[in-house]
């Protein structure tokens, strides 16, 4: 559930520095043939003929990006459970994000591990398209506890399944319940009710609307929800794989709207990160906050029963507030695993609620993605994130995994850091967008 913690960091998880400047076609046709994206090569050669994964044998490998002490222990559980229940042991190849992220082009063309960790979403299918992840959906005949909208996540664009959902994280607007009971606050229920009680917020000595970007990222999700509630889910994922134009009427709406948010905005936001924004929040300075759950990080244990959350409201009663972002983690299957009877009987059980038990007792701050889990441990905001992402009509995966990475990083975080920065020419920045955006989609 973490995010990284610069912009460098960041941005190379989204797009290694060494294949930046590459367009797709190279990036995937050019790397088998001359190596030239070896890079650190920690990647390289992780599931080869040595790692006894063969179709006969009682071991499979796993390429995991879980590197942190804690999501690594809990990782290591899950796997011993999946040895306990078939007998397969699973070799664990751990690298850690930023390094995985870098690398995950070489490693699929190369001997990658039988299952990997990955996203859902566009990076997903961007995998799928190209060949370089196996076939899941007869897995997904054999899983029960997942909605319809867990399985879109996990659908190419040919209509077969290529991934098993296992975490997640959705977006929302936190506050502290302490602060909002002294002044008698209420949910905006409508954009105009967010601008009234922004308003009210202000005169009241408060920042309403805690903001950062100095790491490139956050602000993407304040885009992604305005597009969703203004535009609807179907054109945010048109416009994030480049079939709409960002010129155009709908989109310039979406700035509009944002440059009349912003005064609710904490100033100064791109000198500052999203956990100094959260601590705003934390320390009673902002009413509230636009971000992802991993928000409760910045708060300590006693005050977890203080922070509460609502989806973002409605802004056109047509389209309604039931979209939502909440990045879903989880496996992929190699294109030819060693051993692909091993590989899909690890992606069934790590897909079953068995293992989102084990993960729920040993990670009581993860939300695992099958409703058949025993969440009784959840917390009662963990208990309420899960009840908005299961009530949600259609869920975004976030823009930087819901379009190409080049995009987001060379395109996109620029563009919404000028916005912040001058919001007065929207129609000469999103012109430049779209400019950029018809050079690398046409690559």
């Amino acid at each position: 559930m973490s995010r990284p913690r610069s912009q460098a960091e960041y941005l190379a998880r989204l797009v290694p520095p060494s294949v930046a400047g590459l367009n797709r076609r190279s990036l995937l046709a050019g790397a088998a043939g001359t190596g030239a994206l070896l890079g650190t090569g920690l990647l390289a050669g992780c599931g080869g003929s040595d790692s006894g994964s063969g179709s006969d044998s009682k071991t499979v490998s796993l390429g995991s990006n879980q590197s942190d002490p804690k999501p690594k222990d809990v990782i290591a559980k899950v796997m011993d459970g999946f040895k306990t229940s078939s007998g397969v042991q699973v070799n664990i190849n751990t690298v850690d994000h930023n390094t995985f992220q870098e690398n995950i082009n070489n490693y699929l063309q190369g001997k990658p591990d039988d299952v990997f960790m990955w996203f859902a979403g566009y990076r997903m299918r961007f995998f799928a398209a190209k060949g370089l992840a196996g076939d899941v959906s007869d897995v997904w005949g054999k899983l029960s506890g997942y909605s319809d909208a867990f399985k879109k996540a996990s659908t190419g664009d040919d209509g077969k399944q290529y991934f098993v959902p296992a975490s997640y994280y959705p977006w929302a607007v936190f506050y502290r319940k302490s602060v909002w009971q002294q002044h008698g606050y209420q949910v905006p229920k409508t954009l105009d009710d967010l601008n009234t009680l922004g308003a009210q917020m202000k005169k009241d000595g408060l920042n309403p609307i805690a903001f950062a970007d100095k790491d490139g990222w956050p602000a993407m999700g304040t885009f992604d929800i305005l597009n969703l509630r203004i535009n609807g889910y179907q054109f945010h994922i048109d416009l994030m794989a480049g079939k709409e134009a960002w010129t155009s009427d709908k989109v310039k709406k979406v700035f509009d709207t944002w440059a009349g948010l912003l005064p609710l905005h904490q100033p100064d936001a791109l000198g500052r990160t999203w956990q100094e924004a959260a601590q705003s929040l934390q320390q009673k300075k902002s009413g509230m906050y636009l971000l992802g759950l991993f928000v409760a990080q910045q708060f300590n244990n006693d005050e977890q029963d203080d922070l509460d959350f609502f989806t973002f409201p409605e802004i056109d009663s047509t389209i309604g507030a039931k979209a939502l972002d909440a990045p879903i983690d989880g496996y992929m299957m190699a294109r030819k695993p060693k051993s692909e009877a091993n590989a899909k009987k690890l992606l069934e059980y790590v897909g079953s609620k068995d293992a989102a038990n084990i993960t729920v007792k040993n990670d009581p701050s993860t939300l695992v993605a099958n409703n058949g889990a025993d969440t009784s441990g959840y917390t009662a905001l963990q208990k309420k994130a899960a009840e908005l992402v299961g009530s949600a009509t259609e869920i975004a995966q976030f823009l930087d995994r819901d379009t190409r990475p080049d995009f987001a990083s060379t395109v996109i975080i620029p563009a919404l850091q000028q916005f912040i920065k001058n919001p007065k020419d929207i129609g000469g920045l999103l012109t430049s967008v779209e400019n950029q955006k018809k050079s690398i989609f046409t690559s």
